[in-house]
């Protein structure tokens, strides 16, 4: 029987993985689907780790050779997006007191980490977060992929499922089965968005709105059945690298009326289009600390550098 594998010990630069198709299969390794193949990464502190589990019995030379320059393709942007992540969000503490909230979490060790994950299995993921908690999710999901995607391998007893593409969405038979599978109302939405997809924009759609502007994406997505603001944003944010989308939900909502005065003195426990908008307007005030943060820490990072340069000047002279 095949076993999900073990690639480095002491791994510890991911805390959690926050991804309905992705599993800790061991200590700090993470396994899930991507691109129709099986998976296992972990990360030490300057190196990303990768196993692809192989459905090749005999692959020839040639053919394994491209799929790993495949493979390394996929990944190679993850140091760099890392790193841009890292520099938006790692607040050290001589730092953080721009702001008194952030400054309150500068003993966090860990960082958030966005991943690119693929448009339709982001997409039809959201679409069943609706009112929904994330164990429940996964269990969608995974029933999902279980029912209409194409079985990949099993390991330790774990089946890995291809996320179905869209044609075997569309089928109307596909909603009732949904719904039998557990997923309410959200059945409906799945079939009728995906047929939207194909019927009136292609398959390759959604991977262009990639090269779309922020708010051209956002509101094509909106013109899909069961795709809201937050879904809409969400979707944007994780998947056509909109990083200046800022998903709103109602945690959002009540986090800014706590630690920022949102809507103070306002009793109301929804969070209605109508706030939604006025919040999204009004977040970009605390962006302008964001900005005065970076600044900031530019001076500073510049200042260091020309310490650094004064103090190979003085060894250089000394010697």
């Amino acid at each position: 029987m095949s076993q999900h594998a073990l690639l480095s010990a002491g791994c510890k630069a991911w805390r959690s993985l926050s991804c309905p198709r992705w599993r800790e299969t061991a200590d700090d390794h993470w396994t899930g689907v991507m691109r129709g193949k099986v998976w296992t990464l972990t990360q030490t502190e300057d190196t990303l780790w990768y196993y692809v589990y192989s459905h090749q019995i005999h692959a020839g030379t040639e053919n394994r050779l491209k799929q790993v320059k495949d493979e390394e393709q996929l990944l190679g942007n993850m140091p760099k997006r890392k790193m841009e992540i890292k520099q938006e969000i790692d607040i050290k503490q001589e730092e953080a007191g721009l702001c008194t909230v952030i400054g309150s979490l500068q003993g966090l060790e860990h960082r958030v980490r966005l991943l690119r994950q693929d448009p339709i299995e982001c997409l039809f993921s959201f679409i069943c977060s609706s009112n929904n908690h994330i164990s429940r999710i996964q269990g969608m999901v995974d029933r999902l992929c279980q029912t209409l995607g194409t079985l990949l391998c099993k390991l330790d007893d774990v089946a890995y499922h291809d996320f179905p593409p869209l044609q075997a969405l569309t089928d109307p038979s596909v909603e009732m089965r949904l719904r039998d599978l557990g997923f309410g109302y959200r059945a409906r939405f799945l079939q009728q968005s995906s047929q939207t997809i194909v019927n009136s924009h292609g398959p390759d759609w959604l991977q262009s709105l990639r090269s779309a502007p922020y708010l051209q994406a956002r509101d094509a997505l909106r013109s899909l059945p069961g795709v809201g603001l937050k879904v809409a944003d969400c979707v944007c944010l994780m998947s056509l690298d909109k990083f200046e989308a800022l998903p709103v939900d109602t945690h959002v909502w009540q986090i800014a009326k706590r630690d920022y005065s949102f809507a103070a003195g306002n009793s109301q426990k929804t969070l209605t289009d109508r706030r939604f908008q006025k919040l999204k307007e009004e977040i970009p005030v605390l962006k302008d600390e964001k900005t005065e943060l970076k600044k900031k820490m530019k001076e500073r990072r510049h200042d260091r550098n020309e310490e650094k340069q004064s103090e190979k000047g003085k060894k250089h002279q000394r010697t």
